[in-house]
């Protein structure tokens, strides 16, 4: 079992780099290609890599399943829609992971609200927290927050909603199978949106072909695959705990790659964010380090 557990966190720690890897593939791919038409297709592509991976499993799903998949996947599809948006407009990647973040922190409350579900004490700790930082991130400029800021907490909305929706229909449904319907259904709800609104290109360059490869095979595929086994070694209230790591790597990358720098109130909103996080996690938290501390003979 501890072996499990030491295998669980590695394989998280490297997911949780290939999600903020994955903003880098993507930001680089929106240089050329139109928002919508790249998410579709990255997702759609990678969707259906793991559908040929998950063939048995998508076989053998029943009625039931199948519509419980296509609901996630759909809400999934407009979170990632509003997602991409947000990252083609924004001149701040960290920043944009921390706003995506606070869908962790925003699931207790949707929860409440659409399925009458008992909120934990933690979060009426983390929320507060969260909306300071978030606060602290759109005032900047006086009460004038930026577009790409509203398009990420429109799309942390919709994740928080997405993971309650997918908890439910995980607990019935094969993971793969499950995750393979979720990336299809993103490509098939942001391409005729994109085929309505956006220009497509009329020819792919190597630099386009390059980062939508890299960002279906790694950021995505690859990912997801991952995620899926990593997540069936260890409890989910564990891998949640290392997956909160997602924006700190982003912004870390952002500061290298794209030369990012924050000033002092987005520091200090991040921080905010990032410790919403913790608290909302708090007891799961302070279990991981237990495990860690030295044991009293």
């Amino acid at each position: 079992m501890q072996a499990h557990s030491i295998k669980a966190d590695g394989l998280l720690i490297v997911v949780t780099l290939l999600a903020a890897i994955s903003w880098m593939f993507s930001k680089e791919a929106l240089a050329e290609f139109p928002p919508l038409l790249f998410v579709g297709s990255r997702f759609l592509l990678a969707g259906l890599i793991l559908a040929l991976v998950g063939y048995r499993s998508l076989k053998s799903l029943s009625r039931q399943q199948w519509q419980r998949s296509l609901l996630v996947g759909t809400v999934f599809g407009a979170a990632m829609c509003f997602w991409i948006m947000g990252l083609f407009t924004t001149r701040s990647l960290g920043e944009g992971a921390f706003i995506t973040s606070m869908a962790v922190v925003l699931v207790a409350p949707m929860g409440l609200i659409f399925f009458k579900e008992r909120v934990a004490p933690s979060t009426w700790v983390a929320l507060p927290l969260a909306i300071l930082g978030m606060a602290l991130l759109a005032l900047r400029q006086g009460f004038q927050p930026e577009s790409s800021q509203l398009f990420f907490l429109t799309a942390a909305l919709l994740f928080s909603l997405t993971f309650i929706l997918n908890g439910k229909a995980a607990a019935k449904t094969p993971a793969l199978a499950l995750s393979a319907i979720q990336l299809c259904i993103v490509g098939l709800v942001a391409l005729p949106i994109s085929a309505l609104s956006e220009d497509w290109p009329q020819h792919v360059s190597h630099s386009m072909l390059h980062w939508l490869l890299l960002s279906v095979v790694v950021g995505t595929a690859a990912r997801f695959l991952l995620q899926t086994y990593a997540q069936g070694l260890t409890s989910p209230a564990h891998a949640a705990v290392i997956m909160v790591l997602e924006p700190i790597w982003t912004a870390s990358i952002a500061a290298y790659w794209f030369a990012e720098r924050m000033e002092a109130q987005q520091l200090a909103g991040c921080a905010l964010i990032f410790a919403s996080l913790i608290a909302n996690r708090w007891s799961a938290v302070r279990a991981l380090l237990s495990r860690f501390s030295p044991q009293k003979s």
